[in-house]
C-alpha cells in the first residue's frame, strides 16, 4: 500500500503485539522534526504593570523603574499606573507629574504608546521599548559579558623555592575585575 502511494512504511511501536506501522513521508517527517528543534520560540509582548502612588518616594520609584527597564528590554509593554485614594483624587496633577518623571527617567529606552489618562481612580500610561536603543543596550551587555569572561582567566605563577619547599606552590593569583 505504501509503495502504491509513493510513501514509506514506518514502524512506530516495535515492542507492541502486533507491531504498529504507519504509512507516511519519512523525509518530510524528519525535516519537520529538525525544523521544530532549531526554531526558537518567539516572545510575544505581554503587558506588565507597575503601580505607584502620588507620594511614592524617589528610592522606591528608582527600584520600580529598574524593573520597568528589564521588562522593556525583554520586549514587553509596561503599564505604569498611579493609584489615588480618598482625598488624593483632588491632586491629580501630582499623579501626572509622577508619570512624567517616570518617562523622563526611563529616557530613550521607552516610548509612549498611550499618554496618561484617568480611568476611575487610576491614572495610567502604556510604554513600549524603543527597538534601536534596546538593541544598543543588548550589544553593550554582550560585549561586557565577553570582557568579563576573558578577565576571569586566572594566572598562576610558579616560583622555585630556595629551602626545598614545594616546587609548584603558587605565589599569587591575579584576577582582573572591571
Amino acid at each position: 500500500m505504501a509503495q502504491a502511494e509513493g510513501l514509506d512504511l514506518v514502524e512506530v511501536a516495535a515492542n507492541s503485539k502486533p507491531p504498529v506501522c504507519r504509512i507516511m513521508d519519512y523525509g518530510k517527517y524528519k525535516y519537520e522534526q529538525k525544523k521544530k528543534k532549531t526554531s526558537k520560540p518567539s516572545h510575544s509582548a505581554t503587558l506588565k504593570e507597575i503601580k505607584l502612588r502620588p507620594g511614592t518616594d524617589q528610592h522606591d520609584l528608582n527600584f520600580k523603574l529598574n524593573n520597568v527597564r528589564k521588562f522593556l528590554i525583554e520586549g514587553d509593554k509596561v503599564k505604569v499606573t498611579v493609584m489615588f485614594r480618598g482625598r488624593e483624587m483632588v491632586h491629580k496633577s501630582r499623579g501626572r507629574d509622577q508619570l512624567e518623571e517616570v518617562l523622563k527617567q526611563l529616557g530613550a529606552v521607552a516610548k509612549l504608546e498611550n499618554p496618561p489618562r484617568m480611568e476611575g481612580r487610576f491614572m495610567s500610561m502604556i510604554l513600549v521599548g524603543d527597538r534601536e536603543t534596546i538593541n544598543e543596550i543588548r550589544r553593550a551587555q554582550e560585549l561586557e559579558t565577553k570582557q568579563s569572561e576573558s578577565a576571569k582567566e586566572i594566572k598562576v605563577v610558579d616560583v622555585p623555592s630556595e629551602a626545598g619547599e614545594k616546587e609548584s606552590e603558587p605565589e599569587s593569583t591575579e584576577t582582573a575585575a572591571e
